[in-house]
Formats: structure tokens, sequence, C-alpha cells
């Protein structure tokens, strides 16, 4: 039952904090988005910046389990047309899933107040995803299915538009859907550039 009613704070807790800020939510609100009473909360966590740190953990776990990260590669795509299909599937669960489009929201508020944020941000929205990248390029090289070429840099060259349009997805909702289809055909582009035919 605890871990049922931590999970529905730090739940909330990404709620209020992806709308407001971590600032602009205070105990008292948290509390009663959940129906209890601030005392209730305390029996869970000691502190607002717990909710928070332990927030920020659940969160990197969530999202690494799920997308991968440089520390925990997914699959390294068997032809360049798979690095496409691989990119959607990251795209379709970046863009859809509520989890992450509240962390985004989250971290593109925080990331001016809390360093943790700041660190988090630039590695979810650029160094994390390249050098993820970076490491699936070489060895798409070392396996004949990319031109030879500096995988970091490709990676960057690679991430960085596509980055950009997801941010698009959070601020412009209703563009979402060209965005989508605008990242398909950029890494299409980008497999008939770079890509070896078997």
């Amino acid at each position: 039952m605890a871990k049922d009613t931590k999970e529905r704070i730090l739940a909330a807790a990404l709620d209020l904090f992806s709308q407001n800020g971590y600032a602009g939510t205070n105990l008292r609100e948290l509390a009663g988005a959940l129906g209890m009473g601030k005392s209730s909360m305390y029996r869970h966590f000691e502190s607002k910046e717990e909710i928070w740190n332990t927030l920020l953990d659940e969160l990197i776990a969530y999202y690494e389990a799920r997308f991968g990260s440089s520390e925990h590669l997914p699959p390294v795509p068997d032809s360049p047309e798979g690095l496409t299909a691989m990119t959607m599937h990251m795209v379709d669960f970046t863009v859809h899933d509520e989890t992450i489009i509240k962390t985004r929201k989250m971290l593109t508020i925080e990331q001016f107040r809390d360093d943790r944020a700041r660190e988090l941000a630039t590695k979810y929205f650029l160094t994390g995803l390249t050098e993820m990248f970076t490491q699936l390029f070489a060895c798409m090289m070392d396996r004949g299915l990319l031109r030879r070429d500096d995988p970091a840099m490709l990676a960057f060259a690679y991430t960085a538009p596509i980055s950009a349009l997801i941010h698009l997805c959070d601020r412009e909702p209703a563009k979402a859907e060209g965005a989508v289809a605008q990242i398909e055909a950029f890494s299409r582009h980008f497999v008939k550039v770079h890509g070896v035919k078997a």
C-alpha cells in the first residue's frame, strides 16, 4: 500500500511540475491533488526536494528501460532501412508516451533553476542521443551497413534535427503528425545517402 501511495505522489508531482514547475508547485497543492493531507505525504517523503530527486531517479530508469542510452544501447539495426524503423519506433515512444512528454516539459521548465534538471535536459535533448547514435553508427559501419565516416559527426547531424522536431511537437501539438512525417522522410534520406546496399 505504501508503495502505491508513493507512486501516486510521484505521478501527481510529475503532473504538477510539468505544468507549473518545481517552484510553482507547493506541497499543499500536491496533497490536495491526491485527496490527502500534507502530513500524510510526510509519511512517504521528508520534503518536496526528496520528491523531486526520487522522481528524477524514477524517470531516468523509465526512459533508459524503454528508449535506451549510451550505457544501455538498443539493438543495432541489421540493415540501413532498419535504422529508419528503429528511429521511428523511438520517435513514436518519445512523442506519444505521456510520462516522457511530461518529463520533457518538466526538464524544459526546470533546466534554468536546477543543476540536475539542466544536466538531464542536456543529456536527453542532445549529448545522450549523440553518444548513443555514435556507438550505433560505429557498429553499423563496422558491419558494412553505413559508409565509413566520423560516427560522432554523423550522429550529431542525424539526431539534432530529429530532436528539434520532437520539441516542435511539444510546443505545437497540432503540428506533431507533420513533424513525425518529416522525421521519417529525413531518416529515409539519411539512409539513402549514407547507407550501404547489400
